[in-house]
């Protein structure tokens, strides 16, 4: 539509400087007609709308605008080498038949003209047209290279899955199982009635994780992530009933209106519940714990807390080591209990930051504290424009030099031309 309108004011001004020329209307008409002609041949070749700018030109006198445009629209669009040196010719002999029987006093003023009406407009082009092309050819290069280096990076990330897979298989899957048929033999065994119920919870854990793990497995070894497979966030209500029935005193409360989150978002709440209530069944056992689930209009707030229990089998935590979870991760070896607190809470961080959330984790007089924020679902807008603006940048540029060149050229070649 811009390209349209630009050549109908093309036609309008070159026919409105004629009117103001004093010329007859008729002549004025058949001009009109004529430069409107040029603008028409310019969309099917640009090449012979030049060379009719030239005609136009020389028959008339003037033609200034549509030449300028003519001039410009010829050295953006053509290419090819034949068609360069045809445009070259046209413009040097369209000089020459105007020189020829022109006053030697004159002859600066009219190459000043085509220097600023025909050379300028063709080399700008020409310019713009080269940039285009350089800019359009980096941008699939870039494009070419993001492709391969995303492709190296997919083939490392699976070899290393199938190598994580082969060991969890190997290792962890081979003594779930050996806890899976030894927790099944103590369900048919004769045990009292506590006994009993507490050994099949253990059972029913122990194939769970079995067949979770397997899971995971099946997903490491496949080649496109299952973001679906992991629990999400309405899941929290029923890890949290797996530890009551575990009889572990946990409180859930949920506050605010559920909001949508994004699948890995879901994901990393779920596993941070989880988390938190292993570290407290572990680290505190026996002691209650509170699960908060607050929805914010942007952004869902989860916070685990639980009292720190003073002893550990090793003895009473000294109180230089209650100034944060470095203190349990430094006590639990000598108590025999496992150091998730670092390296749960290293995973958790893993999960929640590149969601866009954030996770932290203290421990005080009061008792220990989990808390991280998970950012809503959002649809992602905007694009990178950087190169459209350069371009956008570079060609007022070139017309700002362009016209400054017009306004220095053009003054020059009339002084010289009254000498």
């Amino acid at each position: 539509m811009g390209r349209h309108l630009l050549a109908a004011a093309v036609v309008v001004t070159d026919t409105a400087l004629m009117v103001f020329g004093h010329r007859p209307l008729g002549v004025a008409v058949a001009y009109a007609v004529a430069v409107a002609l040029v603008v028409v041949v310019r969309y099917r070749s640009p090449l012979a709308a030049f060379v009719a700018a030239l005609v136009l030109a020389s028959l008339s006198g003037g033609a200034y605008v549509v030449l300028l445009w003519a001039a410009y629209q010829a050295g953006y669009e053509i290419v090819s080498r034949r068609d360069t040196v045809m445009m070259i010719g046209a413009a040097l002999g369209g000089l020459a038949v105007r020189l020829v029987p022109m006053a030697p006093r004159s002859m600066p003023s009219l190459v000043a003209a085509y220097v600023v009406f025909v050379a300028l407009p063709v080399l700008a082009g020409r310019y713009l047209a080269q940039h285009r092309r350089l800019v359009s050819t980096l941008d699939e290069r870039n494009r070419q290279l993001r492709w391969k280096r995303e492709l190296l990076a997919e083939q490392e990330r699976l070899r290393e899955r199938l190598r994580i897979a082969r060991d969890m298989h190997d290792s962890l899957g081979h003594r779930l199982s050996l806890v899976s048929v030894q927790a099944a033999a103590l369900e048919v065994a004769v045990l009292p009635p506590e006994q009993r119920q507490a050994v099949r919870r253990l059972a029913q854990a122990a194939r769970g994780a079995t067949d979770e793990l397997y899971e995971l497995v099946g997903a490491l070894r496949g080649a496109d992530d299952t973001p679906g497979r992991s629990p999400g966030v309405e899941a929290i209500g029923a890890v949290v009933a797996e530890f009551r029935a575990a009889d572990v005193p946990v409180a859930l409360r949920q506050r605010g209106e559920p909001r949508p989150l994004s699948a890995a978002a879901g994901q990393a709440a779920y596993r941070l519940v989880e988390e938190g209530l292993t570290n407290a069944t572990k680290h505190a056992p026996g002691q209650p714990v509170t699960v908060t689930v607050n929805w914010e209009p942007d952004a869902l707030l989860l916070t685990v807390t639980n009292p720190v229990s003073t002893r550990l089998d090793a003895g009473p935590v000294p109180p230089r080591l209650g100034a944060g979870p470095e203190a349990v991760a430094e006590r639990a070896p000598a108590a025999g209990l496992g150091v998730d607190v670092g390296h749960g809470l290293a995973g958790l961080r893993e999960r929640i930051r590149p969601v866009g959330g954030f996770v932290d984790h203290r421990l005080s007089d009061e008792g220990f504290r989990l808390v991280a924020m998970l950012p809503v679902a959002e649809v992602a807008a905007g694009a990178d424009d950087g190169l459209a603006g350069v371009g956008r940048i570079r060609t007022v540029a070139l017309g700002f030099a362009t016209a400054a060149l017009m306004f220095v050229v053009l003054p020059a070649g009339m002084l010289l031309g009254v000498r």
